[in-house]
């Protein structure tokens, strides 16, 4: 994520911060000081946000580290204003295996909150709630009442917090995955209206809550039915066939110049017709800033790379392309390199395949099917 600074590494995941936390913290200290309250006072006030983010990242391990016993990945966890957000590689394969890792991330809070309980029992510090404020009161009740918070709040059926990841998970137990998703994605929209609503008249935070929710939703609705519509549908008839390639020897500036003669962001590094990298766009833009251009290609390209074969299906292809964060894959067949495959081909497949039905839906009957 732009605008991200790493702040630390636990379990092979790494921990980011987002620019725009930052925010929170002077906006945080600017009313300390406009209230006139002392310097320890304002620092206490900064320290409980930093001790409720704390709490966010322990909820946020819960679910990355619940996906990893289902051998999914995380890339990372970054920290927003709004809460955070742990980017897994892809969503459990089975409803189960999602309601465990949508209640992992609340369960970290629950258990917070019962240790933060018992040592307030044992130390008989315990107070009303009526003395406690988000400014004053005890330090340790105050971030067992967040927990608390945090734990009602996620569990709301707002798809795609964790709520609605739970409602989703149980309806895909009874029901098709892409209807259980619609139905998941309108409440949870229905949700973020809700919010929005009540934002308007007493806390604009929930609008951008509700922005995030309604947003979210969409996406995911989106995707989850793009997967199904893939799915049976070979790699090779929507694969690109007309493409450039490159080899170890070839300098930047001929990268440079395939860029500029055409549309192909990414670049299959062959040598004596074999895959032996990948040169992207992002990697040739940071060489370029770095080294000379008659530096070969050898030097900066990718030597670890996903690949996808020839006659594996769109649906599997795709998920490929999330779990490598990569733009472009390179197709193979029988070892040899015969096309490549983007997030954008895929998409305009898809649209090309819509407006077929839509020919077909009017009567006109369409020269072929991209898919027959």
């Amino acid at each position: 994520m732009k605008w991200a600074w790493k702040i630390g590494r636990y379990a092979g995941i790494d921990v980011y911060i987002h620019a725009t936390f930052w925010l929170l913290i002077g906006w945080i200290a600017l009313s300390h000081i406009l209230q006139g309250d002392p310097l320890g006072q304002t620092l206490a006030g900064i320290a409980f946000i930093l001790a409720l983010f704390a709490c966010v990242v322990l909820h946020e391990f819960g679910h990355a580290l619940t996906a990893r016993r289902y051998g999914i990945k995380t890339r990372d966890i970054t920290l927003l204003p709004i809460g955070g957000v742990a980017r897994l590689e892809r969503m459990p394969d089975q409803p189960i295996q999602e309601l465990w890792v949508a209640l992992a991330g609340p369960a970290v809070n629950v258990v917070i909150a019962a240790l933060l309980f018992a040592f307030l029992t044992l130390t008989n510090a315990l107070e009303p709630l009526e003395r406690l404020s988000i400014a004053s009161g005890s330090f340790v009740e105050r971030l067992l009442v967040v927990n608390v918070t945090l734990v009602l709040f996620n569990m709301l059926p707002a798809f795609p917090m964790d709520g609605g990841r739970v409602v989703r998970a149980l309806l895909a137990m009874r029901m098709d995955y892409t209807r259980a998703t619609q139905i998941a994605a309108a409440l949870g929209q229905a949700m973020a209206f809700l919010f929005g609503f009540v934002g308007l008249f007493t806390n604009p935070f929930l609008i951008f809550i509700a922005l995030f929710v309604w947003i979210g939703a969409a996406q995911e609705a989106s995707m989850v039915q793009m997967k199904t519509a893939l799915g049976g549908i070979p790699v090779h008839r929507t694969m690109l066939t007309d493409f450039r390639t490159l080899t170890p020897r070839d300098s930047l500036a001929r990268a440079v110049e395939l860029i500029l003669a055409g549309s192909q962001h990414d670049f299959p590094v062959t040598e004596d017709d074999t895959l032996v990298g990948i040169l992207t766009r992002d990697k040739l833009l940071a060489a370029l800033s770095q080294f000379d251009r008659a530096t070969p290609v050898a030097e900066v390209m990718q030597r670890e790379f996903t690949t996808v074969d020839y006659g594996e299906m769109l649906d599997l292809a795709l998920r490929k392309l999330e779990e490598c964060a990569c733009q472009t894959l390179a197709v193979t067949r029988h070892g040899q390199l015969v096309g490549l495959v983007t997030k954008d081909n895929i998409g305009e497949f898809l649209m090309i395949q819509s407006a077929l039905r839509q020919a077909e839906e009017r009567g006109v009957r369409p020269l072929a099917r991209l898919n027959a």
